[in-house]
């Protein structure tokens, strides 16, 4: 268990403020930012590049926080790599233990084993000049585990990688945790957080403003920020103005706009979520037994992993996920008149 208690730290004009956040052995915990949010700068003070100052940093209950990078059992992968360009594969995935003044047989089998580890027997000779991304990213991954670290932490470590490389890569970082191995990763793209982490932390402005597992946060943002960083489209402030005992109540977004949904605790002001997936969209008006259908116009078509999301102005913005065929069945054309369906049961309030 790593336990970040309270941690701050000034650098110029930025600080990072009550830093608190506990990392469960074996997790994967993505921290998600913009860029200027803070987040390199936490992965260096947990490393021990920089020292906090103020707060705890704890591993499995022993204070670390004034402990030297090398005597911490973290190994940090810079978003550069920071291969050496003088020295072979072979040489720079050996660098750290050789510092360790560790036998050459216990060398040469770390080294064995990770090259098998990583599929990178063939380079070992090579210059890191000489590699592809991915490769050079394998290569840094092997030289950052040789020394047995407890704890992997990652710094944006698939921005610079195209999409196939990029794909590739999470697989090794999938394949690693499930082996047991506590990953912390920085980044400001939630595809990583959605394919990765078992849990996830949001950081604004130096701030970690919610933490939790993958599902709590991605599922329940605690605000415009959160959800939107989380992908979150269908995410709108409401007023509610009349709420019945059955648990059907009317909210009012833009004070005229009225959403129905299911709500079994009093509320006055807060916000909904309507799942893109949940929206049914017609040329027409049709019979169903949705409680919301509004009329709108498609202001524009946004590809996504899962299919197309077709963007509505009903009034209130209105983002709706199809499949591609379903786009061209429809034959949607940006201008259209639509109408936009959901029921009351798929849309979730979060208080304010």
């Amino acid at each position: 268990m790593i336990q970040l208690e309270n941690i701050n730290k000034s650098v110029g004009n930025f600080t990072l403020r009550d830093i608190s956040l506990s990392i469960e052995q074996g997790s994967y915990t993505v921290i998600l930012g913009d860029s200027g949010a803070g987040k390199s700068l936490l992965l260096e003070i947990l490393a021990g590049i920089r020292r906090p100052d103020s707060g705890k940093i704890l591993v499995d209950g022993v204070e670390v926080q004034n402990q030297s990078i090398q005597e911490r059992p973290f190994g940090l992968v810079f978003q550069d790599l920071a291969l050496f360009p003088h020295l072979s594969v072979r040489e720079n995935i050996a660098f750290p233990l050789k510092m360790r003044r560790m036998s050459k047989l216990d060398v040469d089998q770390i080294i064995h084993e990770l090259a098998l580890r990583f599929e990178i027997s063939q380079l070992m000779e090579r210059s890191p000049n000489t590699l592809s991304g991915g490769e050079r990213q394998r290569v840094a991954l092997a030289r950052t585990l040789a020394p047995k670290p407890n704890c992997l932490l990652l710094d944006e470590p698939l921005t610079a990688l195209d999409t196939r490389i990029r794909q590739e890569i999470r697989g090794v970082l999938r394949n690693l945790n499930r082996s047991g191995l506590t990953i912390i990763h920085v980044t400001h793209d939630y595809q990583e957080a959605l394919t990765l982490a078992t849990h996830i932390g949001i950081l604004e402005g130096g701030r970690l403003i919610q933490q939790g597992t993958a599902e709590e946060v991605l599922r329940n943002p605690i605000n415009t920020f959160t959800a939107s960083f989380t992908g979150i489209k269908n995410y709108i402030h409401v007023t509610i103005s009349d709420q019945r005992g059955s648990g059907v109540c009317v909210a009012m977004a833009n004070h005229d706009i009225p959403i129905t949904l299911d709500l079994q605790e009093p509320a006055q002001e807060g916000y909904v979520i309507i799942p893109e997936e949940a929206i049914f969209l017609s040329h027409h008006p049709t019979d169903t037994s949705a409680a919301n259908n509004f009329c709108g116009t498609i202001t524009d078509f946004h590809p996504s992993p899962h299919g197309v999301e077709v963007m509505i102005n009903s009034g209130i913005p209105l983002c709706a996920l199809l499949t591609a065929e379903g786009v061209a069945r429809l034959n949607l054309e940006i201008g259209d008149t639509i109408w936009a369906s959901f029921k009351a049961t798929s849309v979730r309030f979060i208080p304010k």
